[in-house]
């Protein structure tokens, strides 16, 4: 697992695993965010780690959005999740990229 710090209490991971959530909680972080649906090539269903999640005491929030095609509703949801959830927060997709993309632009909405 690689976690890339993008700004103070938030930072994105390529794809995760329920096996990967005790390695999170030990970092310090307090939420996940799941950006990758569970129809896409080689997701983990978002369940599995939003299980292992809970039941590590840490939140968890799904946010499916299709790479490349990012809504203002997805950014929307974004803006909602990090407002209302205890960071530090570690979002994930495939790559990392949509994450952070979506961060960016609801950091910008303001």
């Amino acid at each position: 697992m690689e976690i890339k710090q993008v700004a103070d209490g938030f930072a994105v991971s390529p794809q995760i695993s329920a096996s990967d959530v005790a390695a999170i909680k030990d970092a310090g972080f307090r939420s996940i965010i799941c950006n990758r649906p569970d129809n896409e090539d080689g997701a983990v269903p978002h369940g599995q780690v939003e299980a292992a999640a809970i039941d590590a005491g840490l939140n968890f929030r799904y946010l499916p959005a299709i790479s490349g095609q990012l809504t203002q509703a997805n950014v929307d949801e974004m803006a909602t999740a990090l407002g209302e959830l205890e960071g530090p927060v570690l979002a994930y997709c495939r790559s990392g990229a949509r994450s952070t993309n979506l961060y960016m632009m609801a950091s910008q909405k303001g």
